[in-house]
Parts: C-alpha cells; sequence; structure tokens
C-alpha cells in the first residue's frame, strides 16, 4: 500500500512539475527585478532537472511516468497568473513582492510533496529514490530561501519611500 501511495504522489509531482515548467517563463519575464528574474530563471532550469530525476525514480519503481492532474499546483499556477495580470501596471516592486508570495507557495507545495515521497522512499528501503527525491527537496529548500531574501531587499526597497514620506509628514 505505501507503494501505491508513493507512485500516486510522484504522479501528481510529476504532473505539477510539468505544468510549473510551461507557465515558468511567463513568470520569468514578469519580474522586474533582476535578481527575482535570475532566481526564476535558474528554478526553470532546475524544474527540468526535476522532471530528469523524476523519470529515473520512474525507471528504478518500473513505473511508466504517468501524470495525474495536480489541482492545487493548477490553482496556484492560475493564482500566479492573475497576479501578473493585476499587478502590470502597478508599482513594480509591489508586483515583484506579489509574484514572490505565489511562487513561495508554489515551492512549498513541491517541498512538501518531495519531502514525503522521500520519506515513503525510505521506509520502502528504495535508498536511490530517496537519494534522487532528496535532491528536488534540497533544491526546493534552496529556492524558498533565495525568494525569501530577495522579497526581504525587495520589501526594503519599497518601503523606503513611505519610510520617508511618514518621518517627514
Amino acid at each position: 500500500m505505501l507503494r501505491k501511495l508513493l507512485i500516486e504522489t510522484l504522479q501528481e509531482i510529476l504532473h505539477a512539475e510539468r505544468q510549473l515548467l510551461k507557465a515558468n517563463p511567463r513568470i520569468a519575464s514578469a519580474a522586474s527585478d533582476w535578481q527575482l528574474k535570475t532566481a526564476f530563471e535558474k528554478h526553470a532550469q532546475e524544474t527540468q532537472g526535476h522532471l530528469d530525476r523524476l523519470t529515473e525514480v520512474f525507471e528504478l519503481l518500473g513505473v511508466r511516468p504517468k501524470a495525474i492532474p495536480a489541482k492545487p499546483m493548477r490553482a496556484l499556477i492560475g493564482a500566479s497568473v492573475a497576479s501578473i495580470t493585476a499587478r502590470a501596471t502597478d508599482d513594480p516592486d509591489i508586483a515583484d513582492l506579489a509574484l514572490i508570495a505565489t511562487a513561495q507557495k508554489i515551492g512549498h507545495y513541491e517541498w512538501a510533496g518531495y519531502g514525503v515521497v522521500r520519506a515513503f522512499a525510505e521506509k520502502s528501503g528504495l535508498i536511490e529514490v530517496a537519494r534522487l527525491l532528496a535532491q528536488n527537496e534540497a533544491e526546493e529548500e534552496r529556492a524558498a530561501r533565495t525568494l525569501s531574501r530577495i522579497a526581504a531587499s525587495i520589501l526594503q526597497r519599497a518601503t523606503r519611500p513611505a519610510a520617508r514620506a511618514a518621518e517627514a509628514g
């Protein structure tokens, strides 16, 4: 039963990663901050690596890599696209912060998924599978830290004029 749950969860993650790979160019192009744009572009490359590792995982399990629709990812990506559209004319810093907020939700969804399947693989004695999934999990964690660091920088820049206005007023 654990193996079945592992495979089904991997199939959902596979679908999620494929959706993200399609959305990544639009998300990256919407970023104004060069560090944010670079982080999104780097993560797009990592997403392709995640898909490659997932394919290897399915091969190790002897299962065809068939995706099961990941409805939560579809909703998160939809929110990201809506954020891009709604904020297109706003302050670029605020628009970037909205992108980061949505990207963090997407990343945490992926990070949690990889943590779960890695644990399932470890409990099942699938050491190589667990190792590959741990790589994806670690990249998601690093991406989240990078986005948090960039958000702090943008937030500081975005709130600086407001702080000056409050002091002057």
